[in-house]
């Protein structure tokens, strides 16, 4: 099957999958991003912003508002993004599979698998229609491109597409401060392909210094050294590294692995370390080690191992977010599985039954995916399916209430305060929130 091909059927896939994108709407966080941020609201208004946080990404709403300020718009082009990064992801395992896999006998199905896993697998929701989750989308687009750049390097005059690898790793730094993932990735492909460490380091040199020159640059800016301070507010680095163990491997069994997906996860954060807490570290630090030891054996295991690993470490290192896991922390995350999905594909003896396999999985993938993007139809949708995957999170039972109010639900919104205050007597806001509402 050509690349043309293959391209094709992953896009018609995925617009399927996504066809409800269009009949969604503001959520949570897209209000104060995007709604009542006035410098997305033009362009005047985000050059006088600068320098700011991520102007690439307030870029990209101010090009949505100037438009239309309907969101539809606005979900529209994160599903286009999200295609856009799964077609990416076509190309790099086309490019990658035959040094990396050379043992299977058709890496161009293969990769197929892999981008079609990675554009239906419903754990992407969020990052493709979630709209205040636009910069994770928009860092993992140029990250992928920074790679295929680098790819393209190998077939011809090198030094201009590692410019391009360059520009990339800067653009996604300019979306999402914590997009600094590119290097590392960089060497992780060279030692996939049979590189030793060393020349790797020496190899991908252009895309350090970059970095450097870029977090400097980052650092300068006096928003984000504010936004270094509030995150260790937050809580203790240390702390949040403990915690983070719990974090990531709420990732792997719940959204990853068993597609229990969950807009607002109510993880606690870790004050004990009890024996749980040692059997997730030794199960993390075992796959890391399994990764490692692959690297040099079966080349695309240990690869697609340790991206998992690489991909996350931005979002669940010292550095404190409010919440400590979020599905769309998978979205770049999400390339290693699926390449290995795909090689394991493609292994079967029988290419019937590879076929058939790959179509049974896409298409379970994708009404996964559909009936997930359905839930962004409303905020009551959204939040309902919220309390049902997490019922003792207090925190979704009082904005469950309050986008019931909104939608003119009064007995609902009143019980779901006296829910969120029955699970957390302290809640300030369930608390305002049903004392606001008119008596029976």
């Amino acid at each position: 099957m050509t690349f043309r091909e293959s391209a094709a059927l992953v896009a018609l896939a995925a617009i399927a999958a996504y066809a409800a994108a269009a009949g969604t709407t503001w959520q949570y966080d897209d209000f104060r991003v995007v709604v009542i941020e006035r410098d997305v609201h033009s362009w005047t208004a985000w050059w006088a912003a600068m320098p700011g946080l991520r102007p690439l990404t307030k870029a990209s709403y101010v090009a949505n508002w100037t438009l239309s300020q309907a969101p539809m718009g606005f979900a529209l082009a994160g599903v286009a993004l999200h295609l856009a990064a799964a077609l990416v992801v076509l190309a790099l395992a086309r490019a990658w599979l035959p040094a990396m896999a050379p043992g299977v006998a058709r890496p161009e199905f293969a990769a197929l698998a892999c981008a079609l896993v990675y554009a239906l697998h419903p754990a992407q929701t969020e990052a493709a229609v979630y709209i205040a989750a636009r910069s994770t989308t928009l860092s993992t687009l140029l990250t992928l491109l920074g790679l295929l750049a680098w790819e393209r390097a190998r077939a011809g005059n090198p030094v201009a597409w590692r410019a391009a690898t360059v520009a990339c790793l800067a653009l996604s730094l300019a979306a999402r401060e914590a997009a600094w993932t590119l290097p590392f990735l960089l060497v992780l492909v060279e030692l996939a392909r049979g590189d030793s460490f060393a020349s790797a380091l020496r190899r991908t040199a252009p895309a350090w210094i970059a970095l450097a020159l870029a977090a400097t640059a980052v650092i300068a800016v006096g928003a984000n050294r504010t936004l270094v301070r509030q995150s260790l507010a937050i809580r203790d680095p240390i702390d949040n590294l403990v915690s983070q163990v719990d974090a990531v491997v709420y990732l792997v069994a719940h959204p990853f692995a068993t597609l229990r997906l969950n807009f607002d996860p109510d993880l606690p954060v870790r004050t004990v370390l009890d024996a749980a807490w040692l059997a997730k570290l030794a199960a993390a630090g075992a796959l890391v080690a399994i990764g490692v030891v692959q690297i040099a054996r079966r080349r695309w295991l240990g690869f697609a191992m340790l991206w998992f690993a690489v991909a996350l470490a931005p979002t669940h290192g010292p550095l404190a977010r409010y919440e400590l896991a979020n599905d769309r922390q998978l979205h770049l995350a999400m390339v290693g599985p699926a390449l290995a999905v795909g090689v394991w594909l493609a292994s079967w003896r029988r290419q019937t039954a590879a076929v058939a396999g790959l179509a049974a999985l896409a298409l379970l993938l994708g009404l996964a995916t559909h009936a997930r993007v359905g839930d962004y139809e409303s905020e009551a949708k959204l939040w309902g399916a919220t309390v049902r995957a997490s019922p003792g999170n207090a925190r979704a039972w009082n904005t469950l209430g309050y986008a019931l109010e909104q939608d003119g639900d009064a007995a609902g919104a009143r019980a779901a305060y006296e829910r969120a205050l029955a699970l957390d007597p302290t809640h300030r806001k369930a608390r305002g929130n049903v004392d606001a509402l008119p008596l029976r």
